[in-house]
């Protein structure tokens, strides 16, 4: 037997913001947007097997908590791209500063945080 994750939700301050820099950055689109749980916003951005959720709740969202150190909490999302390099450089056009690139068996790959503290790894694989 096999699974395949279909989606993530993560909790954003402007899911329209989020999904327009995912857009230019993966290259994915928006699937589905509208009302959500108690009176937030949600947009649905990815392709066509998977796809994130950005939910914004009615109410101000508070700070993240550190990754890595916390029961339950999200450390990094990872992203498989055919063009590690030219991914990088929409990366930058969008504002966020790739970190942490290493070079290993099967492939490459690099870190960047969002402007909401999200942490993303991008892979290419040979």
């Amino acid at each position: 037997m096999s699974a395949i994750l279909e989606h993530a939700n993560l909790a954003v301050a402007d899911p329209n913001q989020t999904a327009a820099w995912m857009e230019h950055v993966f290259g994915w689109h928006i699937r589905w947007q509208g009302p959500a749980l108690n009176g937030g916003y949600t947009v649905h951005v990815g392709g066509k097997d998977s796809y994130l959720a950005l939910y914004s709740p009615a109410n101000e969202l508070g700070e993240p908590q550190t990754r890595y150190a916390h029961k339950g909490a999200l450390n990094h999302l990872a992203v498989v791209v055919e063009d590690l390099d030219a991914t990088e450089t929409a990366v930058r056009d969008q504002g966020f500063e790739p970190i942490n690139h290493a070079d290993y068996a099967p492939g490459r790959r690099f870190y960047f945080l969002d402007d909401q503290g999200v942490e993303y790894e991008v892979v290419q694989y040979d």
